[in-house]
């Protein structure tokens, strides 16, 4: 991080009165350690004390000021280095910005005062700069296999070496699960386990966006495009250049558009929606979804050409009630994770509980586990979980129907609105489940069949 004190500066400048000025008025802050040379070569040989900014006239004695830059930033590519020059000519300025220069200052009498806030400023980026490396270095550390993947079993073993092995490389990857397995959690696991951590993880849902916007936000938009688009507006996979993207539910995703995203990963560019400009794409992408993408293929749902683009390497996450004694390791888990964050004591665990929890199947998964051992934390007492109080409310008592006088209609609107109520209103997930279009389900909805 930007050394708070003892803030080292150099000043290369070849007129020894107008160099004694501006190290007198930098010295005036006490951080600020300032030292002095007349010409280029005194600057590179002093380079091994580290400066934190260098100054430079543009005209030395012995080495133009565009090429001692350059000699700088090979011995330190990220050092802000500010130019003090009596040149005012635009296009040196110009160029010398182009090339990173920090800033350019033209000697005149406020330049002293120009240089105190121009330093100001740069350790300012410095110390934005140096913060979000640390807080990303943290993300990196925080999604380490072991602290966001828990759990033992041999199934799961598997799915760390892939992690592993996708980490290391850029190839696609395709992750496959039920819902509520952690899709997600592995593609941020992918992401920030990789040289790609300091760069944009962009997740985005396609069965969330409704169909008429996707293209926008996935590509972006030009200002007027479309009614509405009253500035331009970068899609996603832009967001996510030099980092990863994650195409959650890309099953959901329509013929039309398919074609367009496989034309944008071929081509490794996207044309914004309404615009001619190509934009330059370096982006890792990432799908995941709950459906058999080879059969949505035979069935012609999804293009066979872009299942063999996103293909890459497929990871497939075990159902939780495969993975034996992770069930409780995860228990335990979030029983710890909650209390910590209730300022509760610490939670224990029955016999009778942990034999209830074992023999359960968890069509939820470990969504639904987390939600189940939520509420036994709240419901127990003397900070132990007996098994009254684990509630299941996944599965639906076999004799509610027949008990009740209704038709056959009534009683399919009844088991849609209990998966309803139970994926919180999530037509796609409660289609999977039931095994249904989600066409019905939108339709039931619009005739109000399944109103309370």
């Amino acid at each position: 991080m930007t050394k708070m004190n003892n803030y080292r500066i150099f000043i290369v400048e070849d007129d020894p009165w107008y160099g004694e000025i501006l190290t007198y008025h930098l010295s005036l802050n006490p951080d600020y350690l300032v030292t002095r040379f007349e010409t280029g070569k005194e600057c590179l040989a002093n380079m091994h004390l580290k400066p934190d900014l260098i100054t430079i006239d543009f005209s030395l004695p012995d080495i133009k000021g565009d090429e001692l830059y350059k000699k700088i930033k090979d011995s330190n590519s990220q050092l802000p280095v500010i130019f003090i020059s009596s040149q005012e000519q635009i296009s040196v300025a110009v160029n010398l910005l182009k090339m990173g220069v920090s800033d350019y200052l033209v000697k005149d009498e406020a330049t002293k005062d120009l240089l105190w806030n121009s330093i100001i400023r740069i350790r300012e980026t410095q110390s934005l700069k140096n913060e979000v490396e640390h807080l990303k270095e943290e993300l990196g550390t925080k999604f380490s296999f072991q602290n966001t993947i828990i759990g033992q079993s041999e199934s799961l073993k598997k799915v760390f070496s892939l992690i592993e092995k996708s980490a290391k490389t850029n190839i696609n990857v395709s992750i496959t699960g039920e819902t509520g397995t952690g899709k997600e959690v592995v593609a941020k696991a992918i992401h920030y386990n990789s040289e790609r951590k300091k760069k944009n993880f962009i997740a985005v849902n396609m069965s969330a966006i409704p169909k008429e916007l996707i293209e926008s936000e996935l590509f972006g938009h030009e200002k007027g495009a479309f009614t509405g688009a009253i500035a331009r507006k970068a899609g996603k996979f832009e967001e996510a250049n030099g980092g990863t993207i994650f195409l959650d539910e890309i099953a959901e995703m329509e013929l039309n558009l398919q074609s367009k995203l496989l034309r944008v990963l071929q081509e490794r560019e996207v044309t914004r929606v309404g615009g001619n400009e190509k934009v330059k794409l370096d982006v890792r992408l990432i799908v995941a979804t709950n459906k058999n993408l080879a059969e949505e293929v035979k069935n012609g749902a999804f293009r066979e050409d872009l299942f063999f683009r996103i293909m890459g390497l497929p990871i497939e996450l075990p159902p939780l009630r495969y993975r034996g004694n992770d069930i409780l390791i995860l228990a335990k888990h979030f029983s710890e994770e909650f209390s910590k964050d209730n300022k509760l004591g610490k939670i224990h665990f029955s016999k009778e509980a942990k034999d209830k929890l074992i023999q359960y199947h968890f069509p939820g998964n470990v969504r639904e586990l987390k939600a189940i051992v939520d509420l036994a934390v709240v419901m127990c007492e003397n900070n132990e979980i007996v098994a009254n109080d684990i509630t299941f409310t996944s599965s639906i008592r076999d004799d509610i129907f027949i008990l009740e006088n209704k038709s056959l209609r009534e009683h399919t609107c009844d088991i849609v609105k209990y998966y309803l109520k139970k994926y919180n209103d999530d037509v796609i997930a409660t289609a999977n489940a039931l095994d249904i279009g989600k066409s019905t389900i939108y339709k039931m909805l619009q005739n109000g069949e399944l109103d309370n």
